[in-house]
């Protein structure tokens, strides 16, 4: 394979998965929903925070603990979905209070982040994906694998911190005009909430395979 037919192969698999809509995805939209265009892009920071230390625990081979560990996938997966629904219960108790315009407690944009970054390191199944994913693309004639997989999933975040930044201005900008009604904000704080604990149950749901 040429090097313009391999990058091609790699970035429009790399473009394809972050267009999916994941766990991630789910929860960079949701928080853009809730808290707008600076707590979203926060938030997308953070999901794309998590995925590097997967990258790295990928490229040490970490990763494979949590693939042929029944308890350790169990254990970061139940975490994760604590976490998860612990977040989601927050937003279904605000009662349109992260919208109101008056001076109250809300998310910061570092809480934002420091959610993301937890959100995508207490998902093993982001670990495995990238344990599975990065080698298909290793080429062994191009030097060290553990260089290579630190590249090419450095690059992967890449693509996705540049989806996720351009979903979370769409997002922000169909939902800046919804903010200021408090009726609303109480509605989107639930549907914040039930994906959130959506997204909760679904991974502690989830199977290694």
């Amino acid at each position: 394979m040429s090097d313009a037919a391999y990058w091609w192969v790699f970035f429009s698999a790399a473009l394809a998965l972050n267009l999916a809509p994941g766990p991630d995805l789910l929860f960079v939209l949701s928080r853009t929903l809730s808290g707008g265009r600076r707590i979203g892009v926060a938030s997308a920071c953070g999901v794309c925070s998590g995925a590097l230390v997967h990258v790295a625990a990928a490229a040490l081979g970490l990763s494979a603990i949590l693939a042929t560990s029944a308890l350790a996938f169990a254990v970061v997966k139940y975490v994760g979905a604590a976490y998860l629904l612990y977040l989601g219960i927050q937003a279904l108790r605000s009662a349109g209070g992260q919208f109101n315009l008056r001076p109250a407690p809300r998310t910061s944009a570092l809480q934002a982040y420091r959610q993301g970054i937890l959100v995508d390191i207490l998902n093993p199944k982001a670990a495995i994906f990238f344990m599975a994913f990065l080698p298909q693309f290793v080429r062994p004639e191009q030097g060290a694998v553990a260089v290579q997989l630190l590249i090419l999933g450095g690059l992967v975040v890449l693509v996705a911190i540049v989806i996720e930044c351009a979903l979370v201005l769409l997002a922000a900008r169909a939902s800046s005009a919804l903010r200021a009604n408090r009726r609303v904000g109480l509605w989107l704080d639930r549907v914040l909430g039930s994906v959130l604990i959506g997204l909760g149950v679904r991974l502690g749901l989830s199977e290694r395979a």
